[in-house]
């Protein structure tokens, strides 16, 4: 039987101003977080970032984001299948404000972290665009706030799209603890993770989409849920993958992740059974 209480449906975990909320005491562990901000035309809001650091990341529509006497004006996009968008950065212990002439959708990923740093526009520009897998494999990846691709504390965002009938995620992997290989050199990492869906509609209507999270005897979880638009999955451990995009029906997803180590890095495994589908690409690409 699926693990229900790691799928959370649209509409399920709102709050408020926010269409969802998730939280380290709401997901039961300690470090990753996510909220999805709804403004109407000429409406602001004001975010208290309190322990954690903050992205503020345009689905649709722009908005201008004011934190520490700075303002950053965020172009954003008109939906998330268009283009990459710029984003700022929020520190810990923050009074932010955004607002929005013409309303729109901002994703707030967020992380626990004991350290301050600067609050920060990214350039769309700036924002390395990965294509990633082959075949039915394929999908672009853009990788915002990564290791080497933007500077954090602890957060790590990135967002994946994946065309219709095509397998993402895969081969499924995971990143639950940390380990060494025989020369103490670290082969993974261990990171919780958020996965948050849109899912672009067909002449007929709504799409659709589903997700695998798979554990160990020692370690259990089962979800395979058929995933909509606004859906979220918790992903506290084990392999995770595929994601797949039903076809026609072409797939978004926003990862966001954070662990209790001290280095920001975003280290996985392969499941053995699988990892061997990765060597095919290079003949495929």
């Amino acid at each position: 039987m699926s693990d229900i209480k790691y799928h959370l449906p649209k509409g399920s975990s709102g709050d408020g101003p926010y269409d969802l909320v998730i939280s380290p005491e709401s997901a039961g562990w300690g470090h990753s977080g996510l909220r999805i901000l709804t403004l109407v035309p000429g409406e602001a809001h004001a975010l208290s970032t309190g322990d954690s650091e903050f992205l503020v990341l345009p689905l649709s529509g722009s908005c201008t984001v004011t934190v520490d006497g700075e303002s950053f004006q965020l172009a954003g996009r008109s939906g998330v299948f268009d283009s990459v968008t710029d984003f700022a950065y929020l520190p810990r212990e923050a009074e932010a404000l955004i607002s929005s002439a013409s309303g729109g959708r901002f994703a707030l990923p967020c992380a626990r972290t004991e350290a301050v740093l600067p609050p920060r526009y990214g350039r769309k520009g700036d924002v390395p665009v990965e294509l990633r897998g082959a075949g039915n494999c394929a999908r672009t990846v853009h990788n915002y706030c990564l290791p080497g691709t933007f500077d954090a504390d602890q957060l790590l965002v990135c967002e994946v799209l994946t065309p219709g009938g095509n397998w993402s995620s895969y081969p499924p992997h995971k990143h639950d603890e940390a380990r060494t290989d025989a020369l103490g050199n670290p082969v993974e990492s261990e990171l919780e993770e958020i996965y948050y869906f849109e899912i672009a509609a067909g002449p007929q209507g709504p799409g659709f989409a589903y997700q695998r999270v798979y554990g160990s005897a020692e370690r259990p979880i089962d979800v395979l849920a058929e995933v909509r638009s606004g859906d979220a999955v918790l992903i506290p451990h084990g392999w995770h993958g595929p994601s797949i995009a039903a076809p026609g029906y072409d797939l978004y997803y926003l990862n966001v992740m954070a662990g209790p180590g001290p280095d920001r890095a975003w280290l996985i495994c392969d499941d053995p059974a699988h990892g061997w589908v990765r060597a095919t690409w290079e003949a495929r690409s």
